[in-house]
């Protein structure tokens, strides 16, 4: 596997890799657990190569955000990947990426309103400036991203389509502990306490997908979500909104394709996740 860090590196290198058939990317941020590794399974079994991206983005974490505390943990997600088979891991340093007077911006509107697009201002532009330039750096032929992050998966299709991105986005479920927790890096923040607490989260969002689709008032369960939730140690919930799977309008009723979003804090670290909320 190669661990590249330069633009002027990167493109010979990527050439090369598109001359084996097509190329898929996994975009991340590093910290490196079972979902990332499960995104880059599928873009094996998908691709010719595949090449991986660690970059903290600044651009996409707000003012007191944790973004000098995120987890980087380059020498063993790098092992992590050699691993996996991946091919290219790309790792270039902020000023690498925002160069002395960087001043693009890329917003899209619509689905990245709402949500975490209204509580964390900013946040979604920083997203698709990133990828935008990941597209254009690496010319992946797809490239994947988890579906516990579903909002971004918007925006970025969204983007994509806009700006003719010849890259196919696919989705891939979110993968989650025994216990259903999904699995994410903020998770290593927890106290032991707080990991266990922490399971009222996901099991508040089925519980309110099953009332709902019983028949049960929206509004109502959500708030009964909501007080399960805090009674487990959740400090501040941003949001636990019934919303369309496509459009991610906010829905009063349940409709085909809707799904359940949630943020919430516990200890201080920001959980999100979200299901389908579907008749089994």
């Amino acid at each position: 596997m190669q661990l590249i860090n330069r633009l002027d590196a990167l493109a010979p290198a990527v050439s090369d890799l598109k001359t084996r058939g097509s190329l898929a990317l996994v975009p991340t941020m590093g910290a490196l657990h079972a979902g990332h590794l499960r995104l880059v399974e599928a873009a094996r079994e998908r691709a010719d190569a595949v090449a991986v991206s660690i970059f903290v983005n600044p651009a996409q974490f707000g003012e007191g955000e944790d973004w000098d505390a995120y987890p980087r943990t380059l020498e063993a997600d790098r092992a992590k990947l050699a691993a996996a088979g991946v091919n290219l891991l790309w790792a270039p340093s902020t000023d690498e990426v925002y160069g002395p007077g960087f001043a693009t911006s890329v917003r899209v509107s619509g689905v990245s309103e709402g949500l975490d697009g209204a509580s964390r201002p900013g946040h979604f532009d920083g997203v698709a400036l990133v990828v935008a330039k990941l597209f254009n750096q690496i010319r992946p032929d797809v490239a994947f991203f988890g579906q516990k992050d579903f909002q971004q998966l918007a925006v970025i299709r969204r983007m994509a389509r806009d700006l003719d991105f010849p890259v196919e986005i696919v989705g891939i479920p979110t993968v989650r502990d025994a216990d259903g927790l999904a699995l994410s890096s903020r998770n290593a923040y927890l106290s032991e306490e707080a990991r266990a607490n922490a399971v009222a989260l996901p099991d508040a969002l089925n519980a309110a997908a099953e009332a709902i689709l019983g028949g049960a008032n929206v509004g109502a369960t959500l708030a009964e979500a909501k007080d399960g939730m805090r009674a487990a140690g959740f400090s501040l919930i941003d949001y636990l909104e019934l919303r369309d799977g496509d459009s991610l309008a906010p829905l009063s009723a349940w409709q085909a394709g809707a799904r359940l979003f949630v943020a919430a804090r516990i200890e201080g670290t920001r959980l999100i996740d979200n299901i389908e909320v579907t008749p089994k």
